[in-house]
């Protein structure tokens, strides 16, 4: 996506990480692009690794990581 960080104000019913996967995706074609598999998705929240139902409410930072492979 070519972004290193983003500012966004998701609305008041966007509580968890996958609600915020398709409220970004619904609002700019990139990231739509770019979660077009959510299941590959990883998130985190103020550097801690969360699962798509982890809410998100006080998060000073969400972060989202594309699949990786390697050892």
């Amino acid at each position: 996506m070519n972004k290193g960080s983003e500012e966004v104000s998701p609305p008041a019913d966007v509580t968890t990480i996958d609600q915020l996967i398709d409220w970004m995706a619904s609002n700019d074609e990139s990231f739509q692009l770019a979660f077009e598999d959510k299941e590959i998705i990883r998130a985190s929240i103020d550097d801690e690794l969360v699962e798509p139902d982890a809410f998100i409410k006080d998060a000073r930072e969400i972060a989202f990581f594309p699949p990786m492979t390697g050892g």
